[in-house]
């Protein structure tokens, strides 16, 4: 097995190149798909044991997809762009051949025949990416780091004794090990830019609907599903290729150009409103804000404009938790004791808080979620993009649902700058910028209004090229 080595590319590591670079050497026979996933399960098996960012990793059935991707790569006849890239999903999407577990030991991996795949894995397959295996979450997805009693604790891997987030914690370590270039990962409350900003890699939350989502979320239209990669440009082509129509979301929007088509124009002329703290309502880690103003600092260099301004919104933390923890109460509400008993304690008590609210504190947060829309809507009409930092902490002890001495009970407590965009569905990415004096990554969170998606990966690329995106990477052995 090879060592855990730096994830900087290298002609002779092919888990350590992107999913561009993996397409244009299968393009020209460098090397085949079948080359590389045996490289990318050396590196999910070593990442396992480092992180624990697994659920399975299914390496019999990808070295078969593998190596008909290989065949039809000689043939010269892709199925699409992804073929014969490796891909990881988190165990949270449905996908047929194995049981979706949610990180729950209250579901039965017998309880169905595990026969349909989720719209993001469909598209996928369709495509004929290579399916290395499922990440971990906490249970159903419900906080901002992952551990669950089914899977235990995953680390992060640039100091495995921190958190790597959550709640696609899984995809985010695996991702930034090598263990494959792409993942998708879900969204709820900021849980693939946490992980991501965490664990040093890319992560994007599209606007609501873009790509489609079957089973529906418990949580509802707070949950997204989004792409989580080493960079902007894989990112994109991740979105494309899993946003088409699915007949099981009635509720996905609209078909939208492809992402990847506007990246390379850049951001000079583009308005930008820097919020470093959302008024001084969130204390930020000075580390963490010298990092994120450097980052918009290169932003202006390549000719934005940027203005020192904060978005019109309160805290809205106590409606975010309403339409939260009602949406977990739901998910429970038909289990037996039996089952309950088997719950996380942490969600067990976010359910009986969800359950003691009434119809007409639902609504009332229904109400200020729309009033929330509206603010962020207008304050749109002045900027082209919002950038703030994508969290005010760094990666904490792992196991821990908040970082040690803090004043608050709940995840929600320390990730002020990500569910606010839940609420409102725009599209925000975070952008590794640094590191702390740990040498733990930092993110810069990139937000756009509705539908600006393509605008939103625009900036980002723009950072990647400019360098400022760059952090070292990952070489815990």
């Amino acid at each position: 097995m090879t060592p855990l080595t730096p994830m900087a590319p290298e002609p002779n590591d092919l888990s350590a190149l992107t999913a561009r670079r993996l397409i244009a050497g299968y393009r020209r026979g460098d090397f085949s798909p079948l080359e590389a996933v045996r490289a990318v399960l050396d590196r999910a098996e070593a990442a396992q044991r480092l992180t624990n960012a697994f659920v399975r990793i299914d390496g019999e059935q990808a070295l078969e997809q593998a190596a008909a991707a290989t065949e039809r790569r000689r043939r010269k006849e892709p199925l699409g762009p992804l073929d014969g890239v490796p891909v990881t999903v988190k165990d949270i999407f449905l996908q047929a051949g194995g049981p979706t577990l949610r990180g729950s030991r209250a579901v039965r991996p017998d309880a169905s025949a595990w026969d349909e795949d989720a719209p993001a894995v469909a598209r996928l397959r369709e495509q004929g990416a290579v399916l290395v295996g499922k990440t971990t979450t906490p249970e159903f997805g419900w906080k901002g780091v992952t551990d669950s009693p089914l899977t235990g604790v995953t680390r992060n891997p640039y100091d495995p004794s921190r958190t790597a987030g959550g709640s696609s914690g899984g995809s985010a370590a695996a991702v930034a090990l090598g263990a494959a270039p792409l993942s998708i990962g879900t969204d709820g409350g900021g849980s693939v830019r946490i992980p991501a900003s965490f664990c040093g890699i890319f992560g994007l939350k599209p606007t609501y609907g873009r790509i489609p989502l079957y089973p529906s979320s418990p949580f509802g239209t707070l949950a997204h599903a989004g792409p989580m990669a080493r960079d902007a440009a894989d990112a994109a082509l991740l979105l494309d290729a899993v946003s088409g129509p699915d007949w099981r979301d009635w509720s996905q929007a609209a078909p939208a150009p492809p992402a990847a088509d506007g990246l390379a124009e850049g951001v000079k002329g583009l308005r930008i409103a820097f919020s470093p703290s959302f008024g001084g309502q969130v204390a930020v880690r000075p580390a963490v804000a010298s990092a994120v103003r450097a980052a918009v600092g290169r932003l202006a260099g390549l000719g934005a404009y940027i203005e020192e301004a904060d978005p019109d919104i309160a805290d809205p933390v106590d409606t975010f938790h309403t339409l939260w923890f009602t949406g977990a109460a739901r998910l429970v509400q038909h289990f037996g004791g039996e089952q309950r008993e088997l719950l996380d304690p942490g969600l067990r008590e976010v359910c009986a808080e969800g359950e003691r609210a009434s119809a007409l504190d639902y609504l009332a947060a229904v109400d200020a979620r729309m009033d929330l829309g509206r603010r962020l809507g207008r304050f749109h009409t002045g900027y082209d993009l919002l950038v703030t930092p994508t969290l005010p902490v760094t990666a904490f002890e792992a196991g821990a649902e908040v970082p040690g001495g803090s004043a608050h009970r709940r995840w929600t407590g320390w990730t002020p700058f990500t569910y606010p965009f839940n609420l409102t569905q725009q599209p925000a990415a975070t952008v590794p910028c640094g590191v702390d004096e740990d040498g733990l990554p930092v993110g810069v969170q990139l937000v756009g209004p509705r539908h600006a998606d393509a605008l939103v990966l625009r900036a980002a690329h723009a950072l990647y090229v400019s360098g400022a995106a760059a952090v070292p990477p990952p070489s815990t052995g």
